[in-house]
């Protein structure tokens, strides 16, 4: 099989077994039902509490019985080879639970269709995993300060002055070295942070759209909205009502 592009979609299998290998990193992540799996000829299963990692490479077998879905997301090795270092099933804590929640309402509502959003989305979850079983990233501590700066602050003006005084680095080596570790720019990761702060308080809570951007470290409403609908296809306003009709 072809190497491929990265893909995040929504994906149901059926009862017969089937069994095949590819060259590209796969990971399962439960929405409903069960699917049985032999990666390797390890043993498990994907379910509301487990998920799975299929490397490059592994053969696997896997059948589902009953209604099912999974989101699932095919990943080039070039853009996760720290894949390889995790167990091929995963047990999902919270944090990681809310994460495949937020990626598969995002795909419920044909909102992915951005390739660059769903990379850096892709991203993120790969070191939610990583950082989830203590797997090394070996992130320069300059970079690491960074992105905790980031992590912790995304709801308050930062600038790229601010933040390469905290990496101490000049604002290019910060944006080289950031991008290498983490896959994305420092700007690109801070508003991947926020979205995905806005979508969670848009689908989890009653305050209004202002306050909401107010949250997530955004003053002017029209800014936010044109941001918001840029990642995910529309408007925080549209967001809003639509979840409303699926509760």
């Amino acid at each position: 099989m072809k190497q491929k592009n990265l893909t995040l979609d929504l994906r149901s299998y059926s009862l017969e077994t089937k069994s095949h290998q590819h060259d590209y990193h796969q990971l399962v992540l439960p929405v409903a039902g069960n699917l049985v799996m032999s990666i390797e000829n390890k043993e498990g299963k994907v379910f509301p509490k487990q998920a799975a990692v299929i490397c490059a490479g592994n053969n696997h077998e896997f059948a589902a019985s009953g209604l099912n879905t999974f989101v699932v997301a095919d990943v080039p090795t070039a853009l996760a080879p720290q894949l390889e270092r995790l167990p091929a099933f995963i047990p999902l804590d919270g944090a990681l639970a809310q994460y495949v929640s937020f990626l598969h309402q995002n795909l419920l509502l044909k909102q992915a269709q951005n390739t660059s959003s769903e990379r850096q989305m892709l991203l993120l979850l790969i070191q939610l995993l990583q950082e989830h079983f203590n797997t090394s990233l070996q992130i320069d501590h300059r970079i690491e300060a960074a992105k905790s700066y980031l992590d912790h602050r995304f709801n308050e003006p930062i600038s790229a002055a601010t933040l390469a005084t905290v990496a101490n680095l000049s604002q290019r080596q910060l944006n080289e070295l950031f991008r290498r570790h983490i896959g994305m720019t420092p700007q690109q990761y801070l508003i991947e942070k926020r979205m995905q702060q806005a979508w969670q308080l848009l689908e989890t809570s009653t305050i209004n759209i202002q306050q909401v951007a107010n949250r997530v470290g955004y003053s002017n409403l029209s800014a936010f909205s044109d941001r918001f609908k840029k990642h995910f296809g529309h408007s925080p306003r549209f967001f809003r009502q639509i979840n409303k009709q699926l509760r």
